[in-house]
């Protein structure tokens, strides 16, 4: 299992709800082990295993959830 750490800038995000929305969306994905958003810096931090998941699906899940991922 290799595990990886990415920081991915998110914009649209403006409360605790949204902050929710996205850590949700993104753990549902097969292989993130851990998702947390600063909403201050408007940031999604994300370790997940790149044998299950890759970056293009968790910007993907941002983007379904309704904001968008830089």
């Amino acid at each position: 299992m290799a595990l990886q750490k990415d920081i991915i800038i998110v914009e649209g995000m403006s409360c605790g709800h949204c902050k929710k929305a996205v850590e949700k969306a993104v753990m549902s994905l097969p292989g993130v082990v851990a998702a947390e958003v600063d909403l201050a810096e408007k940031t999604l931090q994300v370790e997940y295993d790149t044998g299950k998941t890759a970056s293009a699906e968790i910007k993907a899940a941002v983007e379904d959830a309704g904001f968008t991922a830089v």
